[in-house]
């Protein structure tokens, strides 16, 4: 931005010229910020008419501003531009401003175009905020991007309401004011009080939240599906569980997060902006510090999965950034809604086209779904007899498409577990040592795609990083050679099983694929083995 510059006079009340002020302020599009300049000028009224005008292409709620600003600083015993033309500019003018983030900037510049403020001491300063009519701080959506761009302005004060001060004092190089009051502002802006700048231990953050109340030492029996889990966790593979209803299905899935490798704080700062534009961060949540896990429920529409509505806002695909999003039940979700579900999966990231803006909203997660086999959920069930008929079963299967389940890289059956087995006294391996084995691994992968910043893990590569890292010998060929003729795999599932060797692979530290991993690997496609596509 262009140097701030103080290009009028100080006006003399009495004889009724134009004041004019301006402060920084900023409007959220997407997951970034962008700043926003608010221009207030305050003419006297020859007809001592109030005259409230705001422009710069606000929406209802930014156009309701002039009226809480107006009695927030009367109930608050401040100046109010009554028996006034009272204009408000929003720049840049092209950008549509949105929602009740303005009312404490407009509420400053106000007092300073009256009088009440210098310019001077709005000078370096950035706020956002909603006022109550009693003149009281509210919380708003997006204070973390905020805060972001208020540190690329080199804004020396930010103000901003006292709950969301913590999300934004995780930004370094910024002086974070939590504010209850506007006069907390204002006497402060004034030297007549002191507001103390919010300061958060980030690292102490991070090791408080690093505690699960969930354990994969819970699940008893289902070996074979904790060891899928563990590889689709090492490789960031998507994952879909087929079983009868209470086979541990959801149990098992709620529990993945204690297994992925902690946030880093890029992570972290990533889910934490989408969370604070969703309005999803609580109150006094400084950042997202665990693994998000989403679960949507099965009537979710296509905008609630992947975002969207008259002013774009993020959908479960990107709350889940970085994280699990967990769709249980999967045919019964509506099939237009898990037909989006092919983009973020394939690219990570959701865009939403609107006629006054294109947004994009990261979506790097794991995909966990589960299924039953059939309607009636026991379906080679060996002790329960199902009643579907065939036609039944091969409707409901349908309902997920052979392109969805072809960006599901492992599809494992989750069979009942036994009597002896429930009641076994003894404990399943712990959570904390998964996990071990899956940073390890995932380390094995940072190294390897060190050189491609586009790529993390396995479950990222794509044609040249195949060609390159996955290369089989000959026995390799074979086997896979006649996996393809016998199941008749598209071209996307030669490619998923590929990924998944290499993951298996590097779980046991070895170089090269092996014929065992490629066995495994094929062994994981469910649906392609008993011809459900």
């Amino acid at each position: 931005m262009s140097p701030q510059t103080d290009y009028f006079e100080p006006a003399d009340p009495g004889e009724g010229p134009e004041n004019l002020a301006r402060i920084d302020s900023a409007a959220v599009l997407g997951v970034q910020a962008v700043p926003v300049e608010v221009e207030v000028n305050v003419t006297g009224s020859k007809d001592d008419k109030f005259q409230p005008s705001i422009v710069g292409l606000p929406d209802a709620a930014v156009r309701e501003s002039l009226d809480r600003v107006t009695t927030a600083l009367l109930n608050s015993g401040l100046s109010s531009p009554t028996d006034s033309r009272w204009l408000v500019n929003l720049a840049p003018a092209d950008l549509r401003k949105e929602g009740p983030s303005f009312d404490l900037p407009i509420a400053l510049a106000t007092l300073s175009a009256l009088g009440e403020l210098t310019q001077s001491q709005l000078t370096g300063c950035l706020a956002v905020g909603e006022l109550a009519l009693s003149g009281n701080v509210r919380r708003v959506r997006g204070v973390l991007p905020i805060a972001l761009q208020a540190k690329e302005m080199g804004i020396q004060k930010l103000f901003v309401p006292e709950d969301c001060a913590e999300e934004a004092a995780v930004v370094e190089e910024v002086s974070v004011y939590p504010v209850t009051h506007i006069r907390d502002v204002v006497d402060f802006l004034r030297g007549e009080k002191e507001l103390t700048p919010c300061k958060m231990d980030v690292e102490g953050l991070f090791a408080h939240y690093q505690t699960y109340p969930l354990d994969f030492e819970d699940v008893k029996g289902q070996e074979g599906a904790r060891r899928a889990l563990e590889v689709a966790v090492a490789g960031g593979h998507n994952i879909l569980m087929i079983g009868s209803p209470g086979t541990g299905k959801s149990m098992i899935a709620k529990r993945i997060p204690t297994i992925l490798p902690p946030l880093t704080l890029a992570e972290s700062l990533e889910a934490t902006k989408i969370h604070s534009i969703a309005g999803t961060l609580p109150p006094h949540q400084a950042l997202v510090a665990q693994r998000a896990f989403r679960s949507p429920h099965h009537t979710v529409s296509d905008a609630g999965l992947l975002g969207g509505g008259t002013h774009p806002m993020p959908g479960e695909v990107s709350l889940a950034h970085h994280g699990v999003l967990f769709l249980d039940e999967l045919p019964e979700f509506a099939r237009n809604v898990l037909e989006v579900m092919r983009q973020p999966l394939e690219d990570g990231q959701v865009t939403i086209a609107r006629a006054s803006a294109t947004v994009t909203f990261p979506s790097s997660m794991m995909l966990v779904a589960a299924m039953n086999p059939c309607p009636c959920g026991y379906y080679g069930d060996p002790k329960k007899e199902c009643h579907c008929t065939p036609q039944q079963i091969q409707r409901y299967r349908n309902k997920v498409s052979g392109p969805l389940l072809d960006r599901i890289d492992i599809h494992i059956d989750v069979p009942a577990v036994q009597y002896e087995e429930l009641t076994s006294l003894g404990k399943g391996e712990s959570s904390a040592d998964i996990r071990c084995r899956v940073i390890r691994t995932r380390k094995v992968q940072e190294l390897r795609f060190q050189e491609n910043p586009r790529v993390h893990c396995n479950a990222d590569m794509g044609t040249r990083e195949l060609n390159e890292f996955c290369r089989l010998d000959a026995q390799g060929h074979q086997m896979l050679r006649m996996a393809m003729d016998e199941l008749a795999l598209s071209a996307r599932a030669f490619d998923r099983i590929l990924k998944v060797s290499r993951t298996l692979a590097d779980l046991e530290e070895s170089e090269s694929i092996q014929p065992q991993h490629l066995a495994e690997a094929i062994q994981y496609r469910s649906f392609d083995r008993q011809g459900w596509t």
